[in-house]
């Protein structure tokens, strides 16, 4: 799976939200792009990326006390047109970088923010990061300025309307008595894909800056250390999921997932305004049209908790 298609896969047990034409519309004969992006779940996929990145980074620059850049290809790609999009992850593959695991974000102290801001400047902006190589001797100094890294992922789901949010975690069987919750429970989850396991793993002791994952739902947003990730699966307290994703062009793969509990994760923050979902519309040169909602606006103030993390990895730089 190309990084295009594996940016903006999405689950197929997950796909909850689904808009239906009042009659049946030929999807198969859309022609946006080369891998014939058809279905608006990919679309939306790709606004609520942005969207919740966009979030997050806002809710961080707010404290005054940290800024956030972003840096993996998603962050930094185009966010208002998906052929450019997609053009972009050509642009990556081209180059060789598509294979390459970055974080989504770095987070710095604020007085650093300046001289980090001219460094991505005179590389060309945050959108040429992805190209860069990351012995450059400027990505070294950006790199050497942070002292946080954030993979970000984000869910489609209300998080404290789940059927079973606030659910204590209590012995269970299959986890031969360990605390956890029943396999059919549902409740927010940091959400950690095996196959970026590794790579994360190698580029947090590669560039000495810890790895966090931050999951943004609709109404709140959760976080964890990569290394707490690790201990609880080596630990066997988080099980592996064997996932379904379904790629743009229609092809699907397997994947391995791991959903940790979000009783394990500390409190990231809680929106102050909820996103309105915008109905929008892409059309390709034909003038045919495909509908998807995306989300506009919307605020998240940090937690109390999520800041303490900040200041003390702030320290430990």
């Amino acid at each position: 799976m190309t990084s295009f298609d594996s940016a903006l896969s999405v689950p197929q047990e997950d796909l909850t939200i689904e808009l239906r034409p009042g009659r049946r519309l030929p999807w198969a004969d859309f022609l946006l792009n080369p891998r014939r992006l058809r279905g608006s779940d990919f679309l939306m996929r790709w606004s609520q990326g942005q969207w919740s990145e966009e979030r997050l980074i806002q809710a961080v620059n707010e404290t005054g006390a940290y800024f956030a850049l972003p840096y993996g290809p998603s962050g930094t790609a185009p966010d208002s047109d998906v052929r450019e999009f997609e053009l972009y992850f050509e642009r990556l593959e081209r180059a060789g970088l598509g294979k390459l695991k970055r974080p989504d974000m770095l987070i710095f102290s604020a007085k650093n923010e300046g001289r980090a801001r001219k460094i991505v400047e005179s590389l060309g902006g945050k959108e040429e990061l992805p190209f860069t190589p990351e012995g450059e001797l400027r990505m070294r100094s950006l790199l050497e300025m942070a002292f946080l890294a954030i993979e970000c992922e984000n869910s489609l789901w209300k998080a404290k309307a789940m059927p079973d949010f606030g659910s204590q975690l209590t012995p269970q069987r299959r986890l031969g008595g360990r605390l956890g919750l029943k396999k059919s429970a549902v409740v927010p989850t940091v959400i950690i894909k095996e196959e970026d396991r590794s790579p994360l793993q190698q580029w947090q002791k590669q560039r000495s800056i810890p790895v966090h994952v931050w999951h943004v739902f609709y109404d709140m947003a959760v976080g964890i250390s990569l290394d707490e990730a690790d201990r609880l699966i080596a630990a066997g307290l988080i099980e592996p999921t064997e996932q379904v994703f379904q790629a743009p062009g229609g092809a699907t793969t397997k994947k391995v997932i791991y959903k940790i509990y979000y009783q394990y994760a500390y409190e990231l923050g809680a929106s102050t305004s909820e996103p309105t979902l915008v109905a929008d519309y892409i059309a390709d040169k034909n003038g045919r049209i495909l509908p998807y909602v995306r989300f506009q606006g919307g605020s998240l103030e940090i937690a109390a908790e999520a800041v303490d993390v900040l200041r003390r990895a702030s320290e430990g730089k």
